[in-house]
């Protein structure tokens, strides 16, 4: 089968996802013939993403977020207004969606929750399947738990998922932990993707958090807590162009851009792992059997359903700030093993296989043997 994969440039998560299904469709005699990655102009897409996707790679203007003025909180009236403000460019994009999908022919349009992607075929109404991935339309499960109040951020992001996923054929859900099936809405829950990188860290335990932000301006929360703790020893990952590639405003505390090698290296080294809550990185820590505090973005209103979801499914604890004292107390009182994932996990190749193609592979017995204490 031949695929185009459409995937969101916004944070990292929907990249890496691509990465690692690029790989296995590959592996199974499937071709990827164009990724296509929506960019925004407050973000450069990493260079790992052009090293490791094995296909041509064309970067389309997306529909992006508008953080406040700190580069910290989601404003949503903002990014209502800015994004409508480019309907002409967004136009643009779709016709250069629609000539690839022409000139390539695909048997499936994959996206990775790009805005686009449904937009694409309820206006040109392609001949081709349509399958949308992500851990978002989990929302779609009846077993799925919301976060309380904010409903006006709740049926803006219930909308965001049916634009997504407009005229689809299935909605693949990557989850950190298994559902009862469920076909409400064409919804298919399957294990995360975890990149074959991941699983050859050699992991240990050194005396450092590890901490990733996805908006820069949480800086000053990590800037301000260490400073009062000057012997904890933390090392962040972030994405601002406006600081060098290292960065260390105190001793004790470093900063790098996005590295992804450096990252998995210092993931599988660390003690623990911080950071907003994405669904990606959270999977990587818990295959790495690290321990997670979760801090969802202001504003953004699934990564606060996110955090509900990885706390349920033993990720650790959620908290609303930076505060790395209480992911300390959580080390010292809760066992950090998440062998119930990783048996879900193992299975992610045979399920995910399958539901994409048809094909079948023998799914491994018990995979939690493959990691060692």
């Amino acid at each position: 089968m031949k695929f185009v994969f459409l995937v969101q440039g916004e944070g990292r998560g929907h990249m890496t996802q691509a990465i690692t299904l690029c790989r296995m469709l590959q592996q199974h005699g499937h071709e990827v013939s164009t990724v296509i990655i929506g960019k925004s102009e407050r973000r450069v897409l990493p260079k790992f993403v052009f090293k490791e996707i094995q296909a041509p790679i064309i970067q389309l203007d997306s529909p992006n977020f508008v953080t406040d003025k700190k580069a910290k909180t989601i404003n949503l009236p903002k990014t209502i207004a800015y994004n409508a403000l480019r309907t002409k460019t967004f136009k643009q994009s779709l016709e250069q969606i629609h000539e690839i999908i022409q000139a390539d022919q695909p048997d499936v349009l994959l996206n990775f929750y790009d805005f686009l992607g449904g937009l694409y075929c309820w206006l040109y109404k392609p001949d081709l399947k349509y399958y949308c991935i992500g851990h978002q339309y989990l929302a779609s499960h009846p077993d799925f738990i919301f976060a309380e109040k904010r409903h006006i951020q709740r049926w803006l992001f219930l909308l965001n998922n049916e634009i997504t996923a407009l005229r689809a054929d299935k909605r693949i859900t990557l989850s950190f932990q298994s559902y009862h099936p469920s076909r409400i809405n064409k919804l298919i829950v399957v294990p995360p993707l975890i990149r074959s990188e991941v699983k050859k860290q050699k992991v240990s335990k050194e005396d450092f958090y590890l901490c990733y932000m996805v908006n820069a301006g949480y800086a000053e929360e990590v800037i301000t807590w260490q400073k009062a703790h000057q012997d904890v020893n933390i090392i962040c990952f972030w994405d601002n162009k406006a600081f060098p590639k290292v960065y260390q405003p105190q001793p004790n505390l470093t900063f790098h851009q996005v590295d992804d090698q450096l990252f998995l290296e210092k993931m599988a080294a660390c003690k623990a792992y911080v950071s907003t809550a994405g669904f990606e990185s959270i999977c990587e820590a818990m295959y790495l059997q690290k321990p997670v505090m979760m801090i969802p973005v202001k504003g953004q209103y699934e990564q606060a359903c996110n955090a509900l979801d990885a706390v349920s499914a033993g990720a650790g604890i959620a908290h609303d700030q930076f505060d790395f004292s209480q992911l300390t107390h959580h080390i010292d009182t809760k066992s950090n093993k998440h062998l119930g994932f990783l048996n879900w996990e193992g299975k992610a190749e045979a399920i995910i296989l399958h539901v994409l193609t048809g094909q079948y592979i023998p799914i491994p017995s018990d995979v939690s043997l493959r990691v060692a204490d």
